[in-house]
Parts: structure tokens; sequence; C-alpha cells
């Protein structure tokens, strides 16, 4: 009768559970580059209206 090989079993265990923790870790570090980016153009915005509300109130 053949034995189980719990060497072959507990390598793959750990393959897939590296595998699920990059996963991981790319899946967080997409949604970082999306937040930055969002606060990025909200800054960008902001500091162009501030631009024109000054120029608007130095012509008067």
């Amino acid at each position: 009768m053949a034995r189980p090989n719990f060497k072959y079993e507990k390598r793959q265990k750990e393959l897939a559970k590296q595998k699920k923790n990059e996963e991981k870790r790319l899946r967080k570090l997409e949604k970082r580059n999306e937040i930055a980016g969002e606060e990025l153009s909200e800054e960008a915005v902001d500091e162009v209206s501030t631009e024109v509300d000054e120029s608007q109130e130095a012509s008067t």
C-alpha cells in the first residue's frame, strides 16, 4: 500500500499560501495607488481653483 507524501502536500500548501499573500499584496498596492492618484488630482484641482481666485481678486 502506498504511503502519503506529507512533504509534497506541505510544500503545495506553502506555495498556495505564498501565492495568495502575493495577490493580496498586489491588490493593496493597487488600492493605495488609486487613492494616491485621486488625492493628487484633487490637490491639483484645488491649486488651480485658488490660482483662479487669486487672479480674479488681483484684477479687481
